[in-house]
């Protein structure tokens, strides 16, 4: 897939989560395979560039390319800012987000919350585009809710604005994470559009990526909750896409090293406390959906330090690749 000079290849893309896709997690997946990865939202609002969080999300030192920058926000001219400033500062894509459900960013009119005004959709889009030198990308959903579902019209705006490339969560905000994907409303937009498409929503699996391809004719698969927890889906899904054949699933050893090393990552970025604090999380999703890992998530998140933490999680998994499970 080619968005502006960029060939993204594999065309597997790490969604932009807010709270998830940072500066470590990125260079992780992107390591493991990941053919783009789109930071967590930066908010336009110029009087919040300089919390401890911004400069944070807008660090991209050292970051392989090209760099997506996510930008979230409602009035024009100051998202038109936000893509300048964060372009001076190394982006090399800039994403706009119509797509977040939450609450806080819908209420103040920012995120899917814009779906709801194609007008300010367009002037917003025209806005960033025009303002930066860069390719433009935007996120959506399908619609506010199932009763206005206008993925086409947003479509069709975002292309004639010169948007690069659209990512489409086949889901409305209403819907926000529940059901089934709408593949064949990803599927009519790709159909109505020249721009690369990709297609978001539901990919678990390096099967289910190549049912999406499929079915939607998508120009690439975008990965987000899918992530969490596992993400070297990124090499499997990549793999698959190009043999047919799937990859052995990672050994306690290789899940153990892949594991450590993000945790070293998180607490060389943020510091100690907050490094071990947000490792939490990220122990959990490594965990979900795992019964033998019950054990191991109620014992790492009682760890205050982070050398608990690390002696820990190698403990963990020295044991599970000696066959022994430790008790819940």
């Amino acid at each position: 897939m080619q968005i502006g000079p960029y060939r993204i290849d594999p065309p597997v893309v790490l969604a932009p989560m807010a709270g998830v896709t940072d500066k470590p997690f990125r260079l992780l997946c992107k390591r493991l395979g990941a053919g783009l990865a789109v930071s967590e939202m930066t908010h336009a609002d110029p009087r919040l560039w300089q919390t401890r969080k911004s400069m944070h999300r807008m660090d991209h030192v050292g970051e392989p390319e090209p760099i997506s920058v996510q930008i979230a926000g409602y009035d024009p001219a100051m998202l038109a800012e936000a893509a300048r400033f964060n372009v001076a500062n190394g982006a090399q894509l800039i994403d706009i987000n119509m797509g977040c459900p939450a609450k806080k960013v819908c209420n103040v009119w920012s995120g899917s919350a814009l779906l709801q005004d194609e007008p300010l959709v367009a002037r917003i889009v025209r806005a960033v585009v025009e303002a930066v030198d860069v390719p433009v990308t935007l996120k959506i959903r399908t619609g506010w809710d199932r009763q206005n579902r206008n993925a086409l019209t947003i479509a069709h705006i975002a292309e004639d604005s010169g948007i690069a490339a659209l990512a489409v969560h086949g889901r409305t905000r209403a819907d926000k994470y529940e059901g089934d994907a709408e593949y064949d409303t990803i599927r009519a937009v790709k159909a109505a559009v020249r721009i690369p498409v990709l297609a978001n929503g539901d990919v678990t699996t390096p099967q289910q990526a190549r049912r999406v391809l499929d079915i939607t004719g998508a120009d690439a698969v975008m990965i987000g909750r899918g992530a969490q927890g596992r993400p070297w889906i990124f090499r499997e899904v990549s793999h698959y896409l190009t043999t047919g054949e799937l990859l052995p699933e990672p050994t306690p050893i290789e899940v153990s090293a892949i594991l450590l090393g993000h945790l070293e990552q998180l607490y060389a970025f943020y510091g100690e406390l907050a490094g071990v604090r947000i490792a939490r999380k990220h122990l959990g999703w490594y965990a979900k959906d795992r019964p033998e890992n019950v054990a191991f998530r109620q014992v790492v998140n009682q760890a205050e330090s982070a050398e608990a933490q690390l002696r820990l999680t190698r403990d963990y998994f020295s044991a599970l690749s000696a066959g022994v499970r430790l008790a819940a």
